[in-house]
C-alpha cells in the first residue's frame, strides 16, 4: 500500500511519556478523521505498547522507544512502536491473556487489549534484542456512519 504521511518519535522509556506517545499517535492519526472509539482503540493500544517498553523491555534502567505511524490508502494506519530492550522469551506465552512476568499489579492483559482494539496485531522479538509491535487499524472515519 502507498504511504502518504509518516510520523517518527523517539522517547526515553519514562512512565512520564506514555501518556504524550498516545496523544502524539492519536493527534496524527486524526487527519484521517476517525470516530471518538476509534481514536480511544488507538490511544489504548498505544499505552499498553509503549507501557510494555517502560515496565518489561527496560526492567532495569531507561532505553528508548522507538514510534512510528504510516498513513496508508484507503484509511489504514500501521503504527510500530519498539523497543532494544530485552526482547519476549516465548511471544506465544506473552500473548496469552493474565500471563505476565511481573506479578503484582500486572494483570498480563496488555497484548489483549491491543489485539482487541486493532484490526491486526504483530509483535516479533529477539532477546537481548528488542521487540516491536506493529498494529494495523483501518479507520472507517465518522463519514461511515
Amino acid at each position: 500500500m502507498k504511504v502518504l504521511n509518516e510520523l517518527k518519535i523517539q522517547l526515553d522509556s519514562r512512565s512520564v511519556n506514555e501518556g504524550y506517545s498516545r496523544v502524539a499517535v492519536a493527534s496524527f492519526i486524526a487527519q484521517l478523521d476517525p470516530t471518538v472509539e476509534e481514536i480511544n482503540d488507538i490511544k489504548t493500544s498505544v499505552s499498553e505498547a509503549v507501557t510494555n517498553c517502560i515496565v518489561h523491555a527496560y526492567k532495569n534502567g531507561v532505553g528508548k522507544i522507538y514510534i512510528s505511524v504510516r498513513l496508508l490508502e484507503n484509511s489504514v494506519a500501521e503504527i510500530k512502536i519498539k523497543d532494544k530492550g530485552c526482547g519476549i522469551e516465548d511471544i506465544d506465552k506473552a500473548r496469552e491473556p493474565l500471563f505476565t512476568t511481573l506479578g503484582g499489579e500486572r494483570s498480563g492483559l496488555g497484548f489483549s487489549v491491543m489485539e482487541s482494539f486493532s484490526d491486526s496485531l504483530k509483535v516479533r522479538s529477539r532477546l537481548g534484542m528488542g521487540t516491536t509491535v506493529t498494529i494495523i487499524k483501518k479507520i472507517r472515519g465518522r463519514n461511515a456512519y
